[in-house]
């Protein structure tokens, strides 16, 4: 499915909205420590919005917000126009919290009937959904397991079934690939994409940056408890300057050579070239094809994102 990241969320309805958000806690002793400030964001509907930021930036305090687990000392977050804790109750929520914590001797089949009851699904669809969601997440083989035996990564798609054992209209998966080997985390890519629709709204806080990259239309950039940046994930956004690429050819290297004077071999047919625009790239790469460079794929060095993040959090 291809992704609307040039979409206009100004003219779609919002889901979610943080307005001049604020939490702070307070120890017993008195001291107080603020972990967001200033918050103010809006989540439209059928976006996948990606949360990023340094270990102890804010996300989980937010996420705990937008789902009424904690209330806010300032502002105010709100779902569909009503309180979190309220728009929870009466509609649901899918959630896959950082951290899977099922009781180990429940056995994966049956925590996930337990979850669908609780969840308000009717006793008559509860077989359907878990057979559903097992199938989804290639649990059938663990079905009948405990808990306590399955592997990290088995442990974390029962987590991501169970958030998915209702059709919610709103997501909010933390740390979603977490555990996951490479084959399961490209099946997590194929899941999101198939689960993205337009009344439905998807929240994936992640420190891994290339999967926000490829999920997300947008990125909030958090940092000591503020939004730093709001960043669309597509390069028609990108605006680079002196970005490098590395450039890999099967014919040709000495023209390559040539037109990137500067460039530095990074190995047997590869070159790290730096760049003024994308522009500049296309029109040497279209004038080293037409001359008969066979040209293998060429990377940046750093996706929009990583570069946006690195500058929000003041790193090199």
């Amino acid at each position: 499915m291809s992704r609307p990241r040039d979409a206009d969320y100004s003219a779609s309805a919002f889901v979610i909205e943080f307005k001049s958000v604020g939490k702070t806690y307070r120890s017993l002793l008195g001291n107080s420590v603020k972990a967001v400030e200033e918050f103010s964001l809006v989540v439209r509907a059928g976006e996948i919005l990606g949360i990023a930021g340094p270990n102890g930036a804010g996300k989980s305090t937010l996420i705990a917000m937008m789902l009424g687990y904690l209330r806010p000392t300032t502002g105010s977050v709100e779902i569909d126009g009503s309180s979190p804790r309220h728009y929870v109750e009466r509609n649901g929520v899918g959630y896959l919290s950082e951290l899977v914590a099922i009781p180990p001797k429940w056995r994966a089949q049956t925590a996930l009937v337990r979850y669908a009851t609780l969840a308000g699904i009717p006793d008559a669809e509860i077989p359907q959904r878990v057979d559903y969601v097992v199938d989804l997440l290639g649990l059938g083989e663990h079905r009948d397991k405990k808990v306590k035996a399955l592997s990290k990564g088995n442990l974390q798609r029962l987590g991501l079934a169970q958030a998915l054992l209702r059709d919610e209209k709103i997501l909010v998966l933390d740390e979603p690939t977490h555990g996951l080997d490479p084959l399961w985390t490209q099946r997590f890519r194929d899941i999101v994409d198939d689960l993205r629709r337009p009344d439905r709204t998807i929240l994936i806080a992640s420190h891994n940056l290339d999967e926000l990259q490829r999920l997300a239309d947008r990125v909030a950039i958090i940092d000591r408890g503020r939004l730093q940046r709001l960043v669309s994930t597509g390069y028609e956004h990108a605006a680079p300057a002196q970005t490098r690429f590395r450039i890999a050819v099967a014919a040709g290297h000495d023209l390559v050579r040539a037109a990137f004077p500067q460039a530095e071999e990074a190995g047997r047919d590869e070159f790290d070239v730096t760049v003024s625009s994308l522009q500049q790239l296309n029109s040497v790469l279209g004038d080293l094809i037409a001359k008969g460079v066979l040209i293998a794929s060429v990377v940046p060095e750093r996706s929009v994102l990583e570069q946006q993040f690195r500058e929000a959090v003041g790193e090199s």
